[in-house]
Formats: structure tokens, C-alpha cells, sequence
């Protein structure tokens, strides 16, 4: 899966916070460029992003991972429910998740 080089990649070369609270904040306070939250995070994280989302206006994307398969893939020994990324650094992290929103219309 191309998403998930690029979180990798975003990871090494960028900025990115993991965990749901300080993602909430980062987007509360408009400080992120995109949220990734996995398929089964807490039903009241998902409406709290979903919610600051559209008041910021910063992207934020589901992706069809569980937290367990997310935090794998961001090299964390524990569950990664969500994660905001400050910097994509060399990653394509942006237009890779603009693409998976496109291809779900």
C-alpha cells in the first residue's frame, strides 16, 4: 500500500505527532496540514477531528487500517489511533491521501 511508504517516509524525513490528544490539539490550533485516523479509532476522537476538520479547514482522512495495523506501520510497539503531520518532509504523504479521497468518490 502507497500510503503506507509514505507515512514511513513523512516519519523519517518530516514531522509528525502521534496520538489522539495532541492531534486534537494540533488541529484546534491549526498547526498540522493533515490527520490520519485509523478505521476503528474511538468513535468520539473521529467526531472530534471530523468537527475541527471542517471548523479548520485542514484535511483529515480515515484510512482502512486499525490503529494496531497503524502504529505497525509508523514502527511503534502500540496502537496509533490517530497522527497529525506538521511537515511532510520528502514524503507524497499529502497528495497520496488527496488521491484515496478522489478514488473513494
Amino acid at each position: 500500500m502507497a500510503i503506507e511508504n509514505e507515512i514511513k517516509r513523512a516519519l523519517e524525513t518530516g514531522k509528525v505527532k502521534l496520538g489522539s490528544d495532541t492531534t486534537i490539539k494540533l488541529l484546534a490550533n491549526k498547526a498540522c496540514k493533515a490527520v490520519i485516523f485509523s478505521k476503528d479509532a474511538p468513535e468520539l476522537i473521529k467526531l472530534d477531528i471530523l468537527n475541527l476538520s471542517k471548523l479548520s479547514g485542514i484535511p483529515a482522512y480515515e484510512l482502512p487500517m486499525t490503529s494496531k495495523e497503524l502504529g505497525i506501520t509508523c514502527g511503534k510497539p502500540f496502537t496509533v489511533a490517530s497522527l497529525a503531520i506538521i511537515d511532510p518532509g520528502f514524503s507524497k504523504i499529502l497528495e497520496e491521501l488527496e488521491k484515496m479521497k478522489s478514488e473513494e468518490k
